[in-house]
């Protein structure tokens, strides 16, 4: 299949149409942040920098770090613009971009992202590193592709759905990290569960300033739900379509985040800055 110039979207330089960048610009190892001025942040303690370049909010710096060739991309907020950066990477390394057809051989790339997160259970204190083994999208990039669900994952959408009960007009999915890449940052530092990805930072996460709220214990019941004894640990915004668009063209992906509020206690940061450098050289290290 030759793919037509209205569906994989180049520009000038024959660089993907968002990202901007070439496949030798990247690494196998990807880390996505959401700030642009995170990727910085990442890059500084990178032994080398070989490429640097932005396009729109896309920034990305790839270099090396104790032998290892890593790239630190920025995507912006949202799991719109996962969809972007998810697409256009898995492009970069398995879609001949001259010829416009898929390359004969697939290659796989590690997917971490470094966010911040509101944390939804109430003993787990702000700063804390929590570490996603899968996320509940309240998004709907996945309703999109055409997917089937193994029996794991149809009975966590039904049982989440039914215990949070809500709007019908709204539809979940969920989408598993990769466990070995989930192994390799858990530890004594982490706190591992599920993440639930909004759509929006307000009323998508119970937030109310002067709008009222379709479902006011949202994240009470959040709280409370547990399936085999995993917890919904965090609120982010885009580790859902990053799973499953990771699954579904073969790629490995996780997010570990910094909580940066409790949400259950009333909590934010007063600042967060030497506790996600650490958190930075945690991923870095174990990667």
């Amino acid at each position: 299949m030759k793919y037509p110039v209205s569906e994989l979207v180049l520009n000038t330089k024959n660089a993907v149409y968002h990202l901007g960048i070439l496949p030798e610009n990247i690494g196998e190892k990807i880390i996505l942040v959401g700030d642009q001025e995170r990727v910085q942040l990442v890059s500084s303690q990178f032994d080398s920098i070989e490429h640097s370049s932005q396009h729109r909010e896309f920034v990305c710096h790839t270099g090396m770090y104790k032998q290892k060739r890593i790239s630190v991309i920025s995507t912006g907020i949202g799991t719109d613009n996962i969809d972007i950066v998810l697409n256009e990477l898995d492009a970069l390394v398995n879609i001949d971009l001259e010829k416009r057809i898929d390359k004969p051989t697939h290659a796989s790339l590690d997917i971490i992202r470094i966010g911040t997160c509101g944390i939804l259970q109430p003993e787990i204190p702000v700063h804390s590193f929590i570490l996603s083994g899968g996320a509940f999208g309240l998004d709907n990039i996945a309703h999109f592709y055409q997917h089937e669900r193994d029996s794991k994952t149809e009975a966590l959408t039904h049982s989440f759905q039914k215990h949070v009960d809500f709007p019908k007009s709204l539809s979940p999915y969920f989408a598993f990290a990769d466990k070995e890449l989930v192994n390799q940052l858990k530890s004594e530092k982490t706190a591992l569960g599920f993440t639930v990805t909004s759509s929006g930072f307000y009323a998508p996460q119970g937030r109310k300033l002067r709008l009222e709220l379709a479902t006011t214990d949202m994240n009470e019941r959040l709280q409370s739900y547990r399936f085999e004894n995993m917890a919904v640990l965090n609120f982010e915004m885009e580790s859902s379509a990053l799973f499953f668009l990771s699954n579904q063209l073969g790629h490995r992906a996780t997010t570990i985040c910094l909580g940066i509020a409790n949400r259950a206690r009333m909590e934010f940061s007063n600042g967060y800055e030497k506790q996600m450098n650490e958190l930075i050289s945690y991923v870095l290290d174990r990667i």
